[in-house]
């Protein structure tokens, strides 16, 4: 549990490592809550796993790539599968939720369904887990803390996830092999390793995570390089260098696609990075 204070801004994080169970489906569980004295926006760079928001206070305003027309609010949460375009969120000035940062394969088995049906956009949480969402926001907001709250959660995805019967175990392997690579990977040599032609190991991916191996590989990538751009001064040239890319240029295309900013202008946003 951590609280701090930044300007007139107030904010509390709680932080749960997921039970050893979940583990291999959720990468981190956190409740969030803050408070500002006016309209918050911020934009969120596309990463490579699927993002859940449970909220249980005003609901954000997601705008997909700065296209105005996929702007919109989802009462109770929202669920952002992978793709490569940004998101801008904004508040009035409170948000409150936990954020579930999930595997590609760990959504598949949460939602029952392809997850080339989300691919590149946002869901309601209600469209996707009517039953179990339906009163999930009000459940929240009625729990005495955050650790009951993280519970709450918590116990939903074992629900799901553990009983899904779904066999990822193949899209699990070649998945860990692209992060393992830092997205450095061939995929053709994926698709033998593995005896399928090039082609099925897309399908298993387009069912499985949502986007293609080579997709989800420059995400991998990509994340690697903003870590890297946020924790240390290092020159973009550098970073290009250090993260296999052709050269500046290469990275700047990326950094364009991914962000809708040139370097420059994206580099004041790493530190903005967040839960939704």
């Amino acid at each position: 549990m951590a609280r701090g204070e930044i300007g007139d801004a107030l904010w509390e994080r709680a932080t749960r490592e997921p039970c050893e169970l979940l583990r291999p489906h959720v990468r981190s569980l956190v409740g969030f809550d803050e408070w500002l004295p006016r309209p918050q926006s911020r934009r969120q760079f596309p990463e490579p796993f699927v993002v859940l928001i449970v909220e249980f206070g005003a609901p954000l305003r997601v705008t997909l790539g700065g296209d105005g027309r996929t702007a919109g609010r989802h009462p109770g949460g929202f669920v952002a599968g992978l793709g490569d375009a940004f998101a801008v969120t904004e508040h009035q000035g409170r948000q409150r939720g936990v954020q579930v940062d999930l595997t590609p394969t760990g959504a598949r088995r949460l939602f029952g369904m392809p997850l080339s049906q989300i691919a590149g956009r946002v869901v309601a949480l209600r469209d996707l887990l009517p039953a179990e969402s339906r009163t999930l926001a009000e459940r929240l907001d009625a729990a005495s803390d955050w650790s009951a709250r993280l519970s709450l959660v918590e116990d939903l995805l074992a629900r799901r996830i553990l009983s899904a019967r779904v066999d990822t175990a193949r899209v699990d392997w070649a998945v860990a092999q692209i992060d393992a690579s830092g997205g450095r990977v061939d995929v053709g040599q994926l698709a033998q390793d593995l005896g399928h032609s090039h082609k099925h190991l897309i399908a298993l991916f387009h069912d499985q995570v949502g986007v293609t191996p080579k997709l989800l590989a420059r995400l991998v990538r990509f994340e690697r390089v903003i870590r890297h751009a946020r924790d240390s001064p290092i020159s973009w040239a550098e970073l290009a260098l250090a993260h296999g890319y052709f050269d500046q240029a290469h990275l700047a295309r990326d950094v364009r696609r991914f962000t809708g900013l040139t370097p420059t202008e994206a580099r004041p946003d790493l530190s903005a990075l967040g839960p939704r």
